[in-house]
């Protein structure tokens, strides 16, 4: 689908991070069961940044814990970076996430007792790596996003959107194929809010980085270059943005 467009759009193939093809993940309960995904089927494309967007019960949570290796499917089949996960057990997906994909959350999930650089190194305690390495690179990525001077701060003396900036700042440290971002400015005002967009589309510019952004604001997902919708569990809309609105950009009136 967009795999398609882009690469006739460019002339050149695109290799695709994430194939899922007809994709299932049913729910007992009891004597019945909750489809919560009914054959759900996209790729995309490295570098790509996209919107899985959808309300309350449409099956993004769960799409994003199967994209995310923190569930698997019913059926179906998923690759991610060239490898096929919907077989993994537990202990192939946990090095699966830790070496392949970034999460950035709502409320930011920062370890209140330690500082924004020991924060962004835990990732990578688990790697071998020495630990000059690991706070080389942990220092590196908290430059990236902006908090070279905060690296000794604990969560409790940054604001909201240097603790989102640390959060996004662990998510990247390990390098990971896919960045995953769950309604990552729900919790900040909408100046801050537009600042982590803002961040959220410089790394997609600059350095290439795949981002999947799930969220359930419309305005939020015109930020992005493609928007998938869900309802019930299917695909109702997967579409080019071909004109992704710039972070800090006004939100409608009608939107408030």
């Amino acid at each position: 689908m967009a795999e398609a467009v882009s690469a006739a759009r460019s002339g050149v193939p695109k290799m695709s991070m994430i194939v899922i093809e007809e994709l299932t993940k049913v729910f007992p309960m009891g004597e019945n069961e909750i489809r919560a995904l009914n054959g759900v089927s996209f790729s995309i494309e490295k570098g790509e940044m996209v919107s899985i967007m959808g309300p309350s019960g449409s099956g993004k949570t769960t799409l994003m814990s199967i994209v995310g290796c923190l569930d698997v499917p019913s059926s179906g089949t998923y690759v991610l970076d060239g490898s096929p996960v919907e077989k993994m057990n537990d202990t192939q997906l946990a090095d699966v996430r830790n070496r392949k994909i970034g999460f950035v959350f709502q409320q930011f999930n920062l370890l209140s007792r330690t500082s924004a650089l020991e924060n962004v190194m835990l990732p990578l305690t688990y790697t071998g790596l020495s630990a000059r390495v690991c706070r080389e690179k942990a220092l590196r990525v908290l430059e990236l996003v902006g908090l070279k001077e905060r690296v000794k701060h604990h969560p409790a003396e940054l604001s909201g959107g240097q603790q989102q900036r640390v959060a996004i700042a662990r998510a990247l440290v390990n390098d990971p194929a896919i960045l995953i971002a769950d309604e990552p400015t729900g919790a900040l005002d909408s100046k801050t809010g537009a600042e982590i967009m803002d961040l959220f589309q410089s790394l997609h510019r600059d350095i290439g980085q795949t981002v999947i952004m799930v969220t359930h604001d419309s305005f939020i997902a015109r930020h992005t270059n493609r928007v998938i919708r869900l309802a019930d569990g299917i695909i109702t809309s997967d579409a080019p943005n071909l004109a992704p609105i710039k972070a800090g950009t006004p939100r409608p009136e009608a939107e408030f």
